[in-house]
């Protein structure tokens, strides 16, 4: 066979091969992303962080002002030293037969219900003070201080950058050797650079249109440079 016929019998062969694998476009995404949301309504006392900043787990974010709210436990508090007191005399008066049962039982009923709206204002201070549930950046802040707020609305968004997932789609065909714990390398448009992924879950689900699944990845290592949102190509061979 003649040189230049074999060289373009390769060429047709590496076309078609490349015609056969599909660009794989993929995402990077957070592993872990929530919206913080007043659960009382209050004025916004402080903001400990902005836009684009950094906190650590369990780090303080957002604080209502909750005089009112703080005013109203030490109420329930009074009140349940004043219902312990009576309960604790009516006991000792039976004890003396000097004082009925229905007294004391219900002295004993007024204590438990004075314990409860204590503990029922402990929990909505303890709605006064909002915390990082993991560590991240803001996203998005919604919300300025001196500000008043109704319970249910949001107020920052955040994300944990420290794990990035990586989201694309594959050709269903692709199960017959697609396995969870394979690794690929993922380039990225933003940095033009290339980083170590591994698959970690399979989607449940086969589009019955398009015959594909979603897959999820993570990047393996810490790459400061990478940011949520960003997106590349995936390379991966069976």
């Amino acid at each position: 066979m003649p040189s230049w016929r074999l060289t373009a019998l390769l060429c047709l062969c590496a076309c078609a091969a490349q015609a056969e694998e599909p660009d794989i476009r993929a995402q990077l995404v957070p592993k872990q992303f929530t919206t913080l949301s007043a659960e009382i309504p209050a004025r916004i006392d402080h903001l400990t962080v902005r836009e684009g900043e950094r906190f650590k787990e369990g780090q303080l974010l957002v604080g209502l002002d909750c005089a009112l709210q703080r005013a109203q436990a030490d109420e329930a508090r009074a009140a349940l030293g004043a219902a312990e007191k009576t309960k604790a005399v009516n006991k000792r008066m039976v004890e003396l037969n000097s004082g009925g049962v229905l007294e004391a039982d219900l002295a004993t009923a007024e204590a438990a219900k004075a314990q409860a709206k204590l503990q029922s204002a402990q929990v909505i201070i303890s709605k006064c003070a909002i915390s990082a549930p993991f560590p991240g950046r803001v996203v998005e802040q919604k919300v300025r201080e001196h500000q008043y707020v109704q319970a249910g609305q949001p107020m920052l968004d955040i994300l944990d950058d420290h794990a990035l997932e990586v989201e694309f789609i594959v050709p269903s065909r692709w199960l017959a050797w697609l396995k969870t714990g394979g690794a690929f390398q993922v380039a990225v448009d933003e940095t033009a650079k290339s980083y170590p992924a591994k698959l970690t879950r399979i989607g449940a689900r086969v589009d019955p249109v398009s015959h594909s699944l979603k897959v999820i990845g993570e990047i393996t290592g810490t790459f400061p440079e990478l940011m949520a949102g960003m997106s590349g190509q995936v390379v991966i061979a069976p």
